[in-house]
């Protein structure tokens, strides 16, 4: 078992949740080594890589994308997540987030510099303007 798999305890509460059982799933063949897909499809969600990226040991990694791909169709996991909520709330366990995004100073709009002065000599977010009018023969410059 790998850092961030699922323990047994954690496995026993999702596999009741799960449409892995065949009183829980539609007809056809058994799906084949539920546990370590769900650690794939974890695995994947954790790490933000692509599917083709899913390490081998947690399965074809085009099977453990398909398996995801049907139960968010199906709703599986949003009922796995209002079930789980539930269930924590029931035992007093709550999980706050306090994740804190701060932008740097020079992010909150101070006094303007070369970037500003480069856009406005751009013309950017003002409307384009074309002025034209005729210069008379005598005004131009003879090109060579």
């Amino acid at each position: 078992m790998s850092r961030g798999d699922l323990s047994e305890a954690e496995w026993r509460v999702l596999r009741g949740l799960l449409p892995i059982d065949a009183a829980n799933r539609g007809p056809g063949r058994p799906p084949e080594e539920n546990r370590s897909i769900i650690n794939g499809i974890l695995w994947r969600l954790r790490c933000g890589t692509p599917w083709r990226d899913v390490p081998p040991k947690y399965g074809n990694w085009n099977t453990v994308y398909r398996r995801f791909r049907r139960w968010s169709e199906t709703g599986v996991w949003e009922a796995v997540s209002v079930t789980l909520a539930e269930m924590m709330a029931d035992s007093d366990h709550y999980s706050i987030d306090s994740t804190t995004v701060r932008a740097h100073v020079s992010a909150a709009g101070g006094k303007g510099g070369l970037i500003d002065a480069l856009l406005a000599a751009r013309g950017a977010g003002s409307p384009v303007n074309f002025t034209v009018w005729l210069m008379p023969e005598d005004d131009r410059s003879p090109s060579t």
